[in-house]
């Protein structure tokens, strides 16, 4: 294949391979860097002498396997992670573009199944757990062509595919309706301004009973130090922590966060100061993830430094 048909197809197929990629590592940069590594190892065996008949499906498998090498040396370093782990956000602006170049959702193919929730449950599988399901569940590839994929029979491949299945509950794939989207977003709208607005008995309302919310600061920013479970505390810690934020002056902005409701704060200069994303459930928010580590937040601009810790400003 000609350089110039390698250029048209890394355009074509770009979408496909970063969502497979964000799928397997959950992370913006690292997806990025396995997209190019499997464009470059295409180059490098065609001036091998290789014949690649099919570059779409020779890529995806580049990808997905380059990602299960590198869930191996990523599970090391996150049992070692300060606090929470989340996955870096694909943030898509509610109010338009975000400016050259777009973002990495809009980048990305399938975002609204690639979502908070999924990506942290998808931490719990192995690395072919991983590979197998988000091939079959967000893709629907075929099991004959996941195989050749992964490297593993069809029957293998079923087999880890139940295994997965069990551990993932079957409506943490099943991606928003344009109905509930809206429904979504006007939720979120009132949620956040009673947040900004101390209304603690208006959060009440809108969070489920079984809430749960998420803080990742990565041990550089600040962020709750545990999970916490109880939708009272959950009020109360947002109550205060958008009480912060106005003495910041801290500016907010609606967005879809891996497809769903969300916003993205500023400080007064324009930087990020981080990203939370709200987990609808029958109507309620069911769990909140809050990023402010700023190593994930940097492929939306400048990030902020009035939240980090003294020895990371």
């Amino acid at each position: 294949m000609a350089e110039t048909t390698v250029e048209s197809a890394a355009a074509s197929y770009r979408p496909l391979l970063f969502s497979i990629a964000y799928g397997m590592t959950g992370s913006v940069g690292d997806a990025e860097d396995l997209v190019q590594d499997a464009f470059l190892g295409m180059a490098r065996a065609q001036r091998a002498g290789t014949v690649i008949d099919a570059p779409k499906a020779y890529l995806a498998t580049a990808v997905t396997r380059l990602g299960i090498n590198h869930l191996g040396s990523a599970r090391v370093r996150r049992e070692t992670y300060v606090g929470d782990w989340l996955p870096e956000p694909l943030v898509a602006y509610a109010d338009g573009p975000d400016g050259p170049g777009g973002s990495p959702a809009e980048h990305a193919e399938l975002t609204d199944a690639l979502s908070m929730a999924l990506l942290v449950l998808l931490e719990a599988l192995s690395p072919m757990e991983r590979a197998v399901f988000v091939l079959r569940e967000v893709f629907g590839h075929a099991y004959p062509d996941i195989a050749r994929t992964v490297g593993k029979s069809e029957a293998n491949c079923r087999q880890i595919f139940a295994r997965a299945r069990r551990r993932i509950p079957a409506d943490a794939t099943a991606p928003l309706s344009r109905e509930r989207r809206a429904e979504g977003a006007e939720l979120a709208r009132r949620f956040f301004t009673a947040a900004d607005g101390g209304d603690l008995d208006a959060l009440l309302g809108m969070l489920s009973p079984d809430v749960v919310f998420h803080g990742d600061g990565g041990g550089k920013a600040q962020a709750i130090s545990r999970t916490v479970h109880d939708p009272h505390q959950t009020a109360a810690l947002l109550v205060a922590g958008f009480r912060r934020l106005r003495t910041l002056g801290a500016t907010l902005r609606p967005a879809q966060v891996n497809g769903a409701p969300g916003i993205v704060l500023y400080d007064t200069e324009g930087r990020v100061l981080s990203v939370v994303e709200l987990h609808l459930v029958d109507g309620r928010i069911g769990a909140i993830h809050s990023l402010t580590n700023p190593d994930k937040l940097g492929h939306l601009g400048p990030v902020s430094d009035r939240g980090l810790l003294p020895r990371f400003r």
